[in-house]
């Protein structure tokens, strides 16, 4: 007897934004998008650890290509910082290591809050948590932590565009800050919260995070992983390439010759410049191409998507239950 034919995967590309729920992994919602769109050939750009929420750019097919640009791009998040307790995670998901008197955090004032905030914006030195995925020895860091190791990791420089306190609220001898900060990649937000409790002598830790927005993408765009329907909520090569990159709209021969591979003129009066995103006349993401001496040469081929997106899954196909994941060195750990 002849087994089952398997159904082809398939090949159409693209981003997909997701509102990632609290208590999944980056991996959880890679596989369940894996299974949604057809294809394993998904990958995502910078992770989010479980207890976080919020944007998570995943590309599909050839669009893991774009998720190296992706990942560099800054980031903006919504916090919750606890001032009155240092954790041996920075985060609410670590041990309390220290509590501050009541009347100690009780006396912390507004003016010194927006010192310390200050202080932590701009062009900064961070040291990482010591339990990110951060590699020591080739090792993680986080892995070493575990085996009982000491963990020190040099500190590295960062930029904090804005860091801006929204609200406060004092309740069982804490004070929690709501934050809205704006980073570059590689800025741990529970590192800020450490620091911004360690400057005011009574500890500090993040308890909530929410990352609203990864360079031109933003979460109100974003699905919740329940309601996902790929074909849907998919963001084509060409439109995501264009959001990322300047374009460079190409004509009919332009598009034969730089998809063989072939140097072509760049536009007039155009500079040294790249990526940029080389769009043919029906749409399509010809490649990435940068501009060198007045000629254009690709640097990433596109090839054309094969078959329509996928539909979404029945209803009655329920998500899994999320499964615990070690910590990474993740965008919500920063």
């Amino acid at each position: 007897m002849n087994a089952p034919r398997r159904k082809p995967a398939s090949t159409t590309s693209g981003l997909v934004l997701i509102d990632k729920p609290q208590g999944w992994t980056s991996h959880d919602a890679v596989a369940r998008t894996r299974r949604l769109a057809g294809t394993r050939k998904v990958g995502h750009a910078g992770t989010l650890d479980p207890m976080a929420t919020g944007l998570l750019i995943l590309g599909i097919n050839s669009s893991t290509r774009l998720l190296t640009y992706v990942v560099g791009l800054d980031k903006e998040y919504l916090a919750t910082i606890r001032l009155g307790a240092a954790t041996t995670t920075d985060d609410a998901e670590g041990e309390e290591l220290t509590r501050a008197p009541a009347e100690a955090v009780a006396a912390v004032s507004a003016e010194s809050i927006a010192d310390g905030i200050a202080a932590l914006t701009g062009a900064i030195s961070q040291r990482p948590s010591a339990v990110s995925a951060i590699k020591v020895d080739g090792k993680r860091a986080y892995a070493r932590v575990r085996a009982g190791e000491d963990v020190e990791l040099p500190a590295r420089p960062v930029t904090v565009s804005e860091f801006e306190l929204v609200s406060s609220t004092a309740a069982d001898g804490f004070l929690d800050l709501e934050v809205r900060v704006v980073c570059s990649s590689g800025t741990y937000i529970r590192a800020l919260a450490r620091d911004l409790g360690d400057a005011l002598g009574v500890g500090g830790h993040l308890t909530s995070l929410r990352r609203t927005r990864i360079g031109p993408f933003g979460i109100m765009d974003a699905d919740p992983l329940d309601v996902l329907d790929v074909g849907r909520a998919l963001i084509g090569p060409a439109d995501a390439a264009s959001r990322l990159f300047e374009r460079f709209d190409l004509d009919a021969q332009q598009a034969i010759d730089l998809g063989h591979g072939k140097r072509i003129d760049a536009p007039a009066g155009a500079g040294d410049a790249g990526p940029v995103a080389a769009v043919d006349p029906a749409g399509r993401l010809i490649g990435l191409v940068e501009y060198r001496d007045g000629r254009a040469k690709s640097i990433v081929n596109f090839p054309p998507d094969e078959q329509p997106a996928p539909a979404a899954e029945p209803a009655a196909d329920s998500v899994p239950e999320p499964v615990p994941e070690s910590p990474t060195e993740s965008e919500d750990a920063k």
